[in-house]
């Protein structure tokens, strides 16, 4: 499957982004590169390759569990909430006031 140039955009709309035109140009030919590898990579024989939950190997090379406990290092107490709020441009009292990020 190709993306098409209507495909590009609809994507950018969605994402909210303005491209120009050579921008539009260039996420097509990119976009239609990685298609094409991934059908290359599509052709290759992988029927004796074993599947893989992990990709990371521990210490002693296994592939098994990959997660660890948890440990808490150099934990020391948190900015109290008034001092931070002192640092803040603008701020009612409670929470800190930021500019509206999205509008449509």
């Amino acid at each position: 499957m190709k993306v098409s140039e209507k495909n590009v955009a609809y994507v950018a709309e969605l994402a909210n982004l303005e491209l120009t035109p050579q921008e539009r140009d260039g996420m097509l030919r990119d976009l239609n590169s990685i298609l094409d590898y991934i059908d290359l990579l599509n052709e290759l024989d992988t029927s004796n390759v074993r599947p893989m939950a992990q990709i990371s190997a521990d210490e002693s090379g296994s592939f098994g569990d990959a997660s660890r406990e948890d440990i808490l290092e150099g934990l020391r107490p948190s900015l109290p909430h008034d001092v931070a709020l002192s640092n803040a441009p603008d701020a009612d009292g409670t929470f800190f006031r930021v500019p509206k990020v999205i509008e449509r």
